[in-house]
């Protein structure tokens, strides 16, 4: 059992899958979104959560007041678990959609977002994690809006992300045995 750490449904508990699923802990979600509140980017935003296991990390997002959160996990059971959590939280705007993330991206974007969090499994190699991530960039029907963060969490042991061109990481954090990486649209890095 897991919870959400602040916002309006802050303190309630979310179920998590029974098996496949690596919950990101409440101290690390609670640091992740202490910095990303202090970048902005989680107030009336526009979320996408891809490999969301229990939603934990979208769920969060909108109980800090992001308006729009798409969930995406490949496995029904945990786009079950996902939609269950959604309807018990009572949260607006919440949506869950059994896909791939790369095949979902690979699909029409519609309103740019400006908060990206991916918490792949662990064993997912970095060709896969790339294979996410480059769809992120592209330029037609594009999926970030100008100033979005992308959010990504590996285990500590595995090598920092491949990054297309088209995304710089701007800041990393260590949290135990679990490492994030913090990354926006290049054209963001180069004042574009």
């Amino acid at each position: 059992m897991a919870r959400i750490v602040a916002g309006k449904v802050g303190g309630r508990r979310i179920d998590v899958p029974r098996s496949g699923t690596r919950p990101t802990s409440e101290r690390v979600r609670e640091a992740v979104f202490g910095r990303l509140e202090h970048y902005g980017v989680v107030d009336d935003a526009r979320v996408l959560d891809l490999c969301a296991g229990s939603g934990a990390l979208g769920l969060e997002a909108a109980s800090r007041g992001a308006t729009d959160v798409t969930l995406v996990d490949s496995s029904r059971a945990a786009i079950k678990v996902c939609k269950r959590n959604a309807r018990a939280l009572k949260l607006r705007g919440v949506r869950a959609v059994a896909a791939k993330a790369a095949t979902f991206l690979a699909g029409t974007a519609g309103a740019p977002v400006d908060l990206v969090l991916i918490d792949p499994p662990y064993d997912l190699d970095e060709a896969g994690l790339l294979a996410i991530l480059e769809p992120l960039t592209r330029i037609n029907d594009p999926w970030l809006a100008p100033g979005a963060v992308v959010v990504v969490e590996r285990s500590a042991r595995a090598p920092e992300p491949l990054w297309p061109a088209g995304l710089t990481c701007f800041s990393s954090r260590r949290y135990g045995e679990t490492m994030i990486w913090f990354a926006e649209p290049a054209m963001n890095a180069e004042g574009a």
